[in-house]
């Protein structure tokens, strides 16, 4: 099925003027009054003490400007994720002054985004960053939630799925299993960001030391049968499958898409059709250029590519996806250029 990709909006001005200098991570969710909500993080630059969560409401064809969600003086905010419960608005995201040692929070709306009360641990008394940690989350058929997560130290990267049956008051762990190797040495043609310094590291010998797979994105193909797809330090996108519901998974196994180790996601229309959007570039800590959307028709065994949303040079990342509320359409967010955040709406064409 041909998607028709309509123009970039931008839900700040890329100059500047919206109080920040940088902004990443960007999660849509559609609201029950149909407007569309947006939430990202920004400040001075990933890591930096000022980073805050911000958010963005779209009614109609236009965006409001954006405004500080989440802040608390002095402490670094990461990668928000949006999940709409009955009147809840839930709002994950990470705090901590670096990915090792982040932490997840959670912040809840009853007046679809107005207000939020006061970030809470998201498990409480446990230091590994719990919950989902980019992607949203999957409500199984049997009505568990399911939260993309992943922890990263100072070598291993490893994706973990938790697991709720209580609308997220409880939360149960379920590895992927991954087996580390040495990371293979940097080569040719690296993503200018690790240069310019726009990760919260610096130093590229300390990044080309990690290896492993993060930030899964998740869909289900029958009752109890889900998959994920995971970012990976080795060139390709990861895969893992469950048949129990997301109790226990698969070893991660690479799959044939082309992954830059840049974050992904995925959306499943309601004809069955997955829609990937993604960096299709190989190779560790590759360009974050083109974005693309790659469709499959065969449950990810195989894929095309059907559109390029960015190709410039430049930096195209971290892109969310959600279905229109019919089904047969997505709602695009990433990064572009750290300077702001694109949304791009897709529909159904003949």
């Amino acid at each position: 099925m041909p998607l028709a990709v309509g123009p970039r909006r931008f839900l700040s001005p890329p100059g500047g003027g919206a109080g920040f200098r940088q902004c990443h991570a960007a999660s849509l969710v559609l609201l029950p009054d149909g407007s569309l909500l947006a939430a990202f993080f920004a400040g001075t630059k990933e890591g930096a003490p000022d980073t805050a969560i911000w958010t963005a409401r779209r009614g109609g064809d236009s965006w409001q400007p954006p405004r500080r969600a989440i802040a608390e003086p002095g402490v670094a905010h990461w990668n928000p994720v949006l999940h709409v419960d009955g009147d809840r608005l839930l709002l994950f995201h990470k705090t901590g002054p670096t990915v090792h040692d982040w932490t997840t929070s959670l912040a809840v709306s009853t007046d679809t985004g107005a207000s939020w009360s006061a970030p809470r641990p998201l498990v409480a008394g446990d230091a590994t960053p719990r919950g989902p940690a980019k992607n949203k989350l999957l409500a199984a058929w049997d009505g568990a939630w399911l939260a993309p997560g992943s922890i990263e130290d100072a070598n291993h990267w490893d994706a973990f799925i938790d697991r709720s049956t209580d609308r997220g008051e409880t939360w149960t762990l379920a590895p992927i299993p991954l087996t580390h190797r040495t990371p293979a040495a940097p080569g040719a043609g690296l993503w200018q960001g690790l240069e310019a310094g726009a990760l919260w590291e610096n130093d590229p010998a300390r990044a080309f030391a990690w290896d492993g797979v993060i930030q899964p994105t998740l869909w289900e193909s029958a009752p109890g049968t889900i998959h994920a797809l995971m970012r990976s330090t080795r060139g390709t996108v990861h895969r893992s499958d469950s048949t129990d519901g997301g109790r226990t998974w698969s070893a991660a196994y690479p799959t044939r898409l082309p992954n830059n180790n840049s974050g992904l996601d995925l959306a499943r229309l309601a004809d069955g059709t997955l829609v990937l959007a993604c960096n299709p570039v190989a190779g560790n800590w590759r360009a974050r250029t083109p974005l693309a959307l790659l469709l499959s028709a065969d449950n990810g065994e195989t894929w095309r590519q059907e559109a390029v949303l960015e190709d410039e040079d430049g930096e195209f990342s971290y892109p969310a996806l959600i279905t229109t509320q019919d089904g047969t359409g997505l709602h695009i967010a990433y990064t572009w250029n750290r300077r702001a955040i694109v949304h791009r709406a897709a529909a159904a064409g003949s």
